[in-house]
């Protein structure tokens, strides 16, 4: 810990300054253009809806509005179709179940299946980590409210690997499907849109407190442009946040606190005349009891008494560590991107720390799917397990609950 004291100490003022960068979002890639037939041959996206298979869908995008928008042979779109097994599997059961939603609703989800311009499954490359295009979903309003912004569309992730292709963490099941207006891509379930912000979610999680005591910690003293939390809850940022639950983050506590402790209750204990091999025995004891009262809540991170051991710089570090992917200016890093071989990722610890080598992420598939995936940090004797199902999206980003505190050093 003290190393990792020093080389933080003086540095993280850039991670501050540097913030906002990172989070910005990336341009989207060149779309490879598909051959389309011709109109006279191919039926629209609309039409291609009347397949029985995809009637709980054509249901939804009536409902919505959507179905003339999809049947103009002049606008080019790529629909991303859950089929009605998808629909079943994301647990809406029929045509009925999907009339029972507001209209507004189902606008908002089937929108975020549609991207404005053709991308053909050629088109989403395999590199790391996913393909971000904006979709037609618009948060900010219709055209007419007032500083709407038709450059503001929430955004899907797809991304192709050797063993499948995905769009956020939903496995594409068939692909290009050619209409006169576009292309279609079945996937295995809803897309669901994101609702929240990332700071939101962690504010509104029981497993999170600790993090999110934490996270306020960490933005002691800092300006508010520059804390974590401002870019936790902003619209224009694009994170990729590993959030260690309270058991994680209280046993690293406890861990830290007992570590600080042990010299000072040893020394106490000898002046007060055991001998050293005495105290060598008892003071980790004391300091263990000690430090789990101290920590049994998330109050640990902002009790005076424990600012010599848990510094805010210190707490700053360590939580800047768990946001990945500092090399790539706002990636989102769902779990089907994550290699099955064991990878290190840069993450925003190294814009005060370039040659740190970051955290090691690993994943295991069966199929598309993801059966378990684990980060270790450069200081973990094991890693952190991801919490299963993992890949919580946000309107800035997504999540992932992990098991461990990742430790830089």
């Amino acid at each position: 810990m003290k190393i990792f004291n020093k080389i933080i100490k003086g540095s993280l003022l850039t991670v501050s300054s540097c913030l906002f960068f990172l989070a910005c979002n990336k341009a989207p890639l060149p779309a490879v253009p598909l051959t389309q037939p011709t109109a006279s041959t191919a039926p629209t996206l609309a039409k291609l809806l009347d397949d029985p298979q995809f009637s709980i869908l054509k249901a939804a995008v009536t409902k919505a509005g959507l179905l003339p928008t999809l049947s103009v042979p002049t606008l080019k779109f790529t629909l991303f179709a859950p089929d009605d097994n998808a629909f079943i599997a994301s647990g809406i059961p029929s045509v009925a179940a999907v009339n029972t939603f507001p209209a507004a609703t189902l606008n908002s989800i089937i929108s975020y299946h549609v991207i404005p311009q053709i991308i053909a499954s050629s088109s989403i490359p395999v590199s790391f980590p996913n393909f971000e295009y904006p979709t037609i979903l618009n948060p900010t309003g219709i055209s007419t409210t007032p500083g709407y912004n038709p450059l503001v569309r929430l955004t899907t992730y797809p991304s192709r690997r050797a063993n499948g292709a995905w769009v956020n963490n939903i496995p594409i099941i068939a692909t290009d499907i050619q209409a006169s207006n576009g292309v279609l891509h079945k996937v295995a379930a809803l897309v669901a849109p994101p609702s929240a912000y990332l700071w939101d979610i962690i504010n509104a999680s029981p497993d999170l407190t600790f993090f999110k005591a934490a996270i306020q910690r960490a933005d002691s003293g800092v300006a508010v442009a520059g804390r974590l939390q401002t870019a936790l809850g902003s619209f224009g940022t694009n994170l990729t946040v590993l959030a260690p639950t309270d058991a994680a983050v209280q046993q690293f506590a406890v861990f830290t606190i007992t570590t600080a402790l042990v010299p000072v209750i040893t020394q106490q204990l000898i002046l007060g005349g055991y001998t050293r091999a005495q105290a060598a025995v008892q003071a980790p004891i004391l300091a263990q009891q000690q430090a789990a009262a101290l920590a049994a809540s998330p109050t640990v991170f902002s009790n005076p008494l424990l600012y010599g051991p848990l510094p805010a710089q210190t707490v700053r570090g360590l939580i800047v560590y768990h946001f990945l992917g500092t090399t790539i200016p706002g990636i989102r890093i769902f779990t089907v991107n994550l290699s099955t071989a064991p990878t290190q990722i840069k993450t925003l610890l190294n814009q005060a720390v370039p040659p740190h080598p970051g955290v090691t992420v690993q994943a295991t598939f069966t199929g598309p799917f993801v059966t378990a995936a684990t980060a270790k940090g450069l200081a973990n004797p094991t890693a952190a397990n991801f919490i299963l199902p993992a890949d919580i999206n946000a309107v800035n980003g997504v999540m992932h609950k992990i098991d461990q505190v990742l430790v830089p050093q």
